[in-house]
């Protein structure tokens, strides 16, 4: 049987005040080979391929099932090749990735034909929040939400040409289930406010390139300060200031960075990765591209 290839991005949630509604598609990629086969075989390397289950409950493959599932339909066991760039653990949506190809894969195999909102609701719902999903499969920044019946809404914004983005890993991990343990049930009217008035303003200024609207578009009181203490260094790494630099945020549940930049002025991408050294912990940084199209599915040799 013919192979098909997967690319999907990874993603940066949040952005700061955008607490489960925004999202950046990153050029970091999930790549996935995939073709029926008369029993479930699973390959992985790269990135972190130690943490990638190659048995039954590989994610992938356990959402694929979960669609078949859902549209009552009996899948065919899959030869899947999975090669990963995208680092585990770190706020960058790996988890997202692998449901979203999951999703994809079992629309494949199960001949649905869903178009890409079909395929953003359903990973959506089995995610439990839209805002990675939204940026895996539409691609560049993506604001989303659920309605109240439930289906996924979302619309996707270019990001302005002069603007760059970096993502700072630190040398451990934070589980999301242990960011969003810290987070409290209820917000104070100021909190909310205060958020919603910058969520508005990142939006607005991510879509005209308004470089006066930073760093206030990026500042955050429902989730970043809660989490500051899994996160060491995250505060100062908040307050810097330097030319070009438009401001930093937690990349989704940490412990990651997402950095926004004017371009040419990459270097203050290294700032954060100096504050996080003074806190004892090394940290890679990253300067991909934004993925502009978000998921790719092909046919493959």
């Amino acid at each position: 049987m013919p192979w098909t290839s997967l690319r999907v991005p990874a993603s940066s949630a949040n952005l700061g005040p955008g607490f489960d509604s925004l999202g950046l598609a990153l050029g970091i990629y999930l790549d996935c080979r995939f073709r029926p086969a008369d029993s479930l075989t699973i390959r992985v390397s790269g990135r972190d391929c130690d943490a990638i289950s190659c048995a039954q409950d590989n994610l992938i493959w356990q959402t694929a099932l979960a669609v078949a599932r859902d549209v009552r339909s009996p899948i065919s066991p899959i030869e899947l090749e999975i090669t990963n760039q995208i680092p585990l653990g770190k706020g960058l949506g790996s988890s997202a990735a692998a449901l979203t190809a999951g999703v994809v894969i079992a629309d494949r195999l199960l001949g649905l034909g869903w178009k890409r909102p079909r395929i953003l609701d359903e990973a959506a719902r089995l995610e439990g929040h839209p805002d990675n999903v939204a940026a895996c499969v539409l691609g560049s920044i993506v604001a989303s939400a659920i309605d109240s019946g439930g289906a996924a809404r979302a619309v996707r914004v270019a990001m302005p040409a002069q603007f760059g983005v970096a993502i700072v890993v630190p040398d451990f991990m934070l589980p999301t289930v242990k960011a969003r343990a810290v987070l409290p049930d209820c917000y104070s009217k100021e909190d909310t406010i205060f958020n919603v008035q910058r969520a508005a303003l990142l939006v607005a200024a991510l879509a005209t390139g308004a470089v006066a609207a930073f760093p206030t578009a990026l500042e955050d009181r429902l989730h970043q300060p809660y989490r500051a203490h899994l996160a060491p260094g995250l505060n100062d790494v908040l307050q810097l200031r330097a030319p070009g630099l438009l401001g930093c945020a937690l990349s989704g549940a940490g412990p990651s960075i997402i950095v926004f930049y004017e371009r040419g002025h990459e270097q203050v991408c290294d700032l954060v990765r100096q504050v996080l050294a003074l806190q004892g912990h090394d940290a890679e940084v990253l300067r991909p591209e934004i993925a502009e199209d978000g998921y790719i599915l092909q046919p493959s040799s």
